[in-house]
């Protein structure tokens, strides 16, 4: 069962390496080259090609790979952060007597979170969710900009959006090549043992 789970989501993956397509018919949507996000070496990249048959769910889908990018950037952070056992002082769980340092490395950490608290961190995603929908409103600008002065050069503010949008997928990318290495052999990094 592990190993089509594992053969499932590399198949999956592959995608994202096929070539582009080319001599795609024009969209309602009208997606330039210019657009956040396309960038060098793919262009614009729509493997299943929604961009033709669901233009007007783009922005949508946009911000929610921003968002994903975003929380699978610190998910690649935190990673690297407790594999070197760095954690907080105090309890996860008073009451189950669980300290965050008793918290396993890797994807079983998640069975060592208590039902009550896993309940927890769902519902504040469903908040957070609920707070920014539709999500094509939210575009990810707070208006502080870089440490606290916001990007007035709109060329600099698109270049710096880009780089945050192929970070996001790369981590995105990441996040999952660690999940899948620490279910195989218990050892989220290739190179480096966890224990």
């Amino acid at each position: 069962m592990m190993k089509t789970a594992v053969l499932a989501a590399l198949v999956g993956s592959a995608a994202a390496f096929a070539p582009a397509q080319t001599g795609r018919a024009s969209t309602n949507l009208a997606v330039s080259e210019l657009e956040l996000g396309v960038t060098e070496p793919l262009g614009v990249y729509d493997p299943l090609g929604w961009i033709d048959t669901q233009p007007e769910s783009f922005e949508r889908r946009r911000a929610v790979e921003r968002k994903h990018g975003r929380v699978a950037m610190a998910a690649v952070v935190g990673t690297i952060v407790h594999q070197n056992h760095i954690t907080f002082d105090g309890y996860l769980s008073k009451s189950a007597d669980l300290k965050f340092s008793d918290v396993p490395v890797g994807v079983d950490g998640i069975r060592a979170i208590p039902t009550a608290g896993l309940a927890q961190i769902l519902a504040f995603f469903a908040l957070v969710e609920l707070a920014w929908m539709p999500a094509s409103k939210y575009d990810g600008d707070y208006g502080v900009g870089w440490f606290g002065e916001d990007i007035e050069d709109p060329e600099t503010k698109a270049r710096k959006l880009n780089v945050e949008l192929n970070n996001g997928r790369a981590a995105q990318m990441g996040i999952l090549g660690m999940m899948v290495h620490d279910v195989l052999d218990g050892k989220p990094f290739i190179f480096i043992d966890s224990n």
